[in-house]
């Protein structure tokens, strides 16, 4: 008799959580650099959680979420501004082609 491991299989049309990042790192390259940059942030302030001084528990967790979140929110940015600037290169190059 043999155990079944796997007890419980995902329906065929969804993705598992690997395969939505991958898909995502397909289509936005820089989704894996914000989540690296914010987890690399977040062990470096937590690592000196012991070396903060005076400062307060409470602000040193805000000052490591806010740090964190920054690393997100300039990768998306950049993203962005990547993803504006392939696109007005794009139309551009259609544009001067047309001529």
């Amino acid at each position: 008799m043999s155990a079944n491991r796997r007890w419980w299989v995902s329906p065929e049309d969804e993705d598992s959580v690997c395969k939505k990042l991958l898909r995502k790192t397909r289509e936005s390259p820089l989704v894996p650099i914000g989540l690296g940059g914010c987890l690399v942030v977040a062990a470096y302030r937590i690592y000196w959680l012991r070396a903060r001084g005076s400062t307060k528990m409470s602000i040193h967790l805000i000052h490591t979420r806010v740090a964190a979140q920054a690393c997100v929110v300039g990768a998306i940015m950049l993203g962005t501004v990547y993803t504006m600037y392939s696109d007005y290169v794009k139309r551009m190059a259609q544009d001067v082609g047309e001529k």
